[in-house]
């Protein structure tokens, strides 16, 4: 998959997300399956974010653009819970162009 070059790197499990995009890059969480209907590969309500640098879920950053027929606050209020917004980290995943973490 290809991932910006000015993205933040993988955080870690279960740490704070910054934006690495990793998880939704990989597939579309099921709430952003239902909504794009993809079901494989980048999630197509993610979003890039030029001033922060960094991916953003546009179902939470702009949720008019993907869910016009819902109000915009419970599409915000249901992607908040689908991607954990807030407790950590999730996607057990590794870039493999990441150098390895050395032991301490």
């Amino acid at each position: 998959m290809l991932i910006h070059k000015q993205a933040p790197a993988y955080p870690g499990y279960g740490q704070a997300c910054n934006g690495c995009g990793l998880c939704c890059l990989w597939r579309p969480c099921p709430l952003g399956v239902a909504i794009t209907r993809k079901v494989r590969g980048p999630c197509r309500a993610l979003v890039w974010s030029p001033l922060s640098h960094a991916y953003r879920c546009g179902l939470l950053t702009s949720p008019r653009r993907f869910v016009r027929w819902l109000p915009a606050s419970l599409v915000q209020r249901v992607a908040r819970r689908w991607i954990a917004a807030g407790a950590g980290c999730d996607a057990e995943l590794q870039r493999l162009d990441a150098e390895p973490q050395s032991e301490r």
